[in-house]
């Protein structure tokens, strides 16, 4: 046997690669490389804006004239317009119907948080999901939008971009140091290989590739999307060409400037492509343009196309919350699609400010505000006002995450940071634009407390690797601001000490610093955290510690932890615990927490986000429904599984008409000579030989291996730790039943039921009747018969599709499963019926979460093949 592992052991040692080192590591190498670009744009940035002052691009800032801040606006609108038909072509592609209103609301507030969040898909798809779901669409529904407005926002921005090179590449070319020919060929690769993918799918072809089918759009949903995004990058473009000063580029070249600098960002995983932009605008027109003014209008264009419609977004969304005293359907849908979004608008621009903070940290103050703030203010005060809105502004971005996650304790820090970081605000520079945004954001905040219900501490949630990587872009971001505004200021180790009201550059280096500290600690605390990857079975005291949480308790089922089969998570106080197994990219928890239930919604969170955290999905398996709104809370949704059979031993008696046939039975057993008897725990060890003479002989003879995760297996210490019920005939055991059992007497219930080939007909029927005796005759009130896969499920039109294809497999499965007739043998004991579910989360499919359940109880394809 230890022969065997240690060959095993060997192969795993030669089969490991560089692939496999990059599966396990994707995330924090994916994070790791996406920093080292945005270093290197910020490297690039510094020298294209070599001859740039700071005092040069705040000028040219405001000598920006209004009219083309207006004509910014007006695009602004015109983009978002056509980004709503972006949601509207995706809902008609897959076949559904929604309220305007309600799309055109979750549509603006995803694109407002995707463009200036990043990662379009995953930041606008948790607004899409959390709206579409109130709404009735399904997670396949969902992610079909998603796939579809971000394959065509990609594609569409391709073939723009690709048309434009062809038409001005010998304007182009000499702007970015490339042959025309071969900007026209590359452009015209791309354009051919987009022609021959509309070609194929006229007709709504689907294509397969293994296991996943592509209906590809027909070419009127082709040509209507084109539309919409060519007219989107148009719009969107054009924000920034207004807001440029004069130039000898026309708008055509510079189309195609902007649609190829916002695929680099896009490509980049940079947040909100922020540098990486900016980049290849500025090496792009620095030739043609003055830099300073090219920085200028960089800079308003994100407070208009990106600042902008998201302050818009939170203000529509607070103004629902307002008028929940409204009693109109269609505002109390939309006012409840809102509820929906506005952590993850809150979320964002938290993070948004913190950023802005941050930044304004390493930026100087206007010299007639330090001048009025030096008569009213001692310096001190005025030091360490900047350097700890500084830090607040690093608390808000922390906090941004939990606000995503409706945590309460990040909605206190967000609402003390933020009206510290405004008070600090007026102290540090009488910044009152800084103040009117901090503003809008307690005013969010105050209007949608009741959205924050979950109750955890914002310190027991490490950062991922992705939010990590954006506290750093932040920190790299200031260091970059820093050197370009005191380019002109040699370094020297004075500078940190000089404490004076126009000492700017000192006042800078100490907020940077203590930024990198605060930032590095959180990076450092979240980096030593344990491990998140594959869950190791169990450790004895680990296991030792759930058996004493099993007793104390009521839920007999929980027992099944003793086969120590299976991962526990425990809760921050150890009272409480989550077994739990994985399959595929399924972390799969069985029942209900088991423990105390004030720490139940503590653990769904934490096994949730663990799940994530190891880029798996969460799943819980046979749930009672007390756990659906934890469920729900935590971004799951529920599927019917079954209905459990518990009894009620207080008036179970074998009396009366109902219980005739059982008996019928009961006395023919006797007749046939078969004996009852319970054997304590600290006596099945004598008799354990006999039992696994029973359960071999029950394998063979059903053709059965043994099973898992939410049934035991014959093991002799698990069989050993609990009573067991047998049948003697001739005095010999020809039946057992484990019995599970707590100290609380509230529920008891039987796991293996094993019988030998030559048992007298009905003897399972008789082992049941007089366990059930046993334990009423002990205090027991409850027993557990277990579940009936698929019983209870609706067959009504109304119902999910989930539901009457469970049904229909009820009815008519046989074939497959006796799904019928274990009902109909669990009837006989004329229980009370309770629903039991399976919650995926991630929009996951449940078919793919409940194969994966049935693999890891039948020990993987083969087990469940064989039974």
């Amino acid at each position: 046997m230890s022969g065997h592992g240690n060959l095993d052991e060997i192969e795993a040692t030669d089969g490991f690669s560089f692939r496999t080192l990059f599966r396990r590591y994707r995330t924090p190498l994916t994070a790791a490389a996406t920093l080292i670009v945005f270093c290197l744009v910020g490297y690039a940035i510094m020298q294209l804006t070599n001859e740039v002052r700071y005092d040069d691009v705040v000028g040219a800032l405001a000598a920006t004239r209004p009219s083309a801040i207006l004509l910014a606006l007006f695009f602004t609108a015109l983009s978002f317009l056509s980004l709503v038909f972006y949601d509207l072509n995706a809902i008609e592609y897959i076949g559904k119907k929604l309220p305007f209103p309600h799309v055109a609301l979750t549509a603006f507030s995803a694109y407002a948080v995707g463009n200036t969040a990043g990662f379009g898909a995953l930041s606008g798809g948790a607004i899409r999901y959390r709206a579409y779901t109130r709404l009735g669409l399904s997670p396949e529904d969902i992610g079909r939008i998603i796939a579809f407005v971000t394959l065509s926002f990609g594609l569409g921005l391709a073939a723009v971009a690709s048309i434009a090179l062809i038409i001005i590449a010998s304007e182009i070319g000499p702007l970015i140091g490339v042959s025309p020919f071969l900007l026209r060929l590359i452009a015209g690769s791309i354009i051919a290989i987009l022609g021959a993918v509309m070609i194929i799918g006229r007709e709504g072809r689907v294509l397969d590739f293994g296991a996943v089918a592509i209906r590809l759009p027909d070419s009127r949903t082709w040509s209507r999307q084109f539309l919409v995004t060519a007219f989107d990058i148009a719009a969107s473009a054009s924000v920034l060409y207004v807001l440029l000063p004069q130039t000898a580029i026309g708008w055509p070249v510079f189309l195609a400037v902007y649609a190829i600098a916002v695929g680099l960002g896009v490509l980049s995983h940079v947040p909100a492509g922020l540098g990486v932009f900016e980049t290849v605008i500025i090496a792009s027109l620095g030739s043609a343009v003055n830099i300073d003014a090219v920085l200028g209008s960089l800079v308003l264009y994100r407070l208009v196309y990106h600042v902008l419609p998201l302050l818009i977004a939170v203000l529509a969304v607070s103004a629902a919350e307002l008028r929940r005293f409204v009693d109109h359907p269609a505002a109390s849908s939309v006012r409840r699609i809102g509820g929906r979004l506005m952590p993850q608008l809150l979320s964002t621009l938290a993070l948004l400010l913190g950023v802005m903070l941050v930044f304004s940290s390493v930026t100087p103050t206007p010299d007639q505000n330090l001048e009025f703030l030096s008569n009213y203010l001692p310096l001190p005060m005025v030091e360490g006002a900047h350097f700890l809105s500084s830090l607040l502004g690093l608390a808000l971005v922390v906090a941004a995450r939990g606000l995503g996650q409706r945590l309460d304790g990040a909605w206190w820090v967000a609402v003390f940071s933020a009206v510290a970081a405004l008070t600090l605000s007026l102290l540090k520079a009488i910044a009152l634009v800084e103040a009117a945004f901090l503003a809008f954001l307690i005013f969010g905040l105050f209007v949608s407390r009741r959205l924050f219900t979950r109750h955890a501490s914002l310190l027991n949630q490490a950062m991922t690797a992705s939010w990590l990587m954006a506290i750093a872009v932040i920190v790299v971001g200031a260091v970059v601001i820093l050197l370009f505004v005191y380019r002109d200021v040699e370094y020297s180790n004075e500078l940190w000490w000089q404490f004076e009201f126009t000492a700017e550059a000192p006042r800078g280096l100490r907020a940077l610093l203590g930024i990198t500290i605060i930032s590095s600690a959180i990076a450092i605390f979240s980096l030593l955290r344990p491990a998140t990857f594959r869950p190791e079975p169990a450790t004895e005291e680990a296991l030792t510690r759930a058996v004493e949480i099993v007793r104390k308790q009521g839920n007999a089922d929980a027992n099944l932890v003793r086969m120590g089969d299976k991962s526990i998570m425990f809760s921050e106080k150890g009272d409480a615990f989550i077994m739990y197994g994985r399959q595929g990219r399924s972390w799969i928890a069985l029942f209900d927490p088991v423990g105390d239930h004030r720490a139940v919604q503590e653990l769904v969170w934490r096994f949730v986000e663990a799940a994530r955290a190891a880029g798996c999905r969460a799943v819980f398996y046979q749930i009672s429904p007390a756990l659906l709104s934890h469920c729900a809370d935590a971004g799951l949704r529920a599927f019917k599984l079954g209905e459990l059979a518990v009894a009620d031993l207080r008036t179970f008696e074998m009396k009366g008409g109902k219980w005739a046939n059982l008996r019928q039975t009961a006395s023919r057993a006797q007749r046939d000579g078969l004996e009852f008897a319970v054997v304590e725990s600290e006596d099945v060890p004598d008799i354990i030989d006999d039992l696994a003479a029973v359960s071999t002989a029950w394998l063979e003879h059903h053709n059965a291996k043994e099973k898992g995760f939410s049934l035991g297996s014959f093991d002799p210490d698990y069989v050993s730790s609990q009573p067991v019920g047998i049948l003697k005939k001739n005095g010999k055991i020809v039946a057992f039943a484990n019995i599970l059992v707590t100290e609380s007497r509230e529920e008891s219930t039987i796991d293996l039921m094993r019988f030998s080939p030559d048992a007298p007909k009905g003897s399972m029927d008789f082992l049941f009747v007089q366990i059930m005796e046993y334990l009423r005759n002990q205090g027991f009130t409850h027993f557990n018969l277990g579940m009936a896969p698929l019983s209870g499920m609706s067959k009504r039109e109304a119902a999910p599709v989930w539901d009457r294809i469970g049904s229909t497999v009820f009815e008519h499965g046989e074939r497959f499963y006796n799904f019928k007739g274990l009902r109909a043998f669990k009837s006989k004991f004329h229980p009370h019926w309770q629903p039991r579910y399976l919650a995926v989360s991630g929009g996951g499919n449940p078919m793919i979460a409940l194969m994966d359940a049935t693999f890891l109880i039948g020990g993987g394809l083969k087990g469940v093949v064989r039974k």
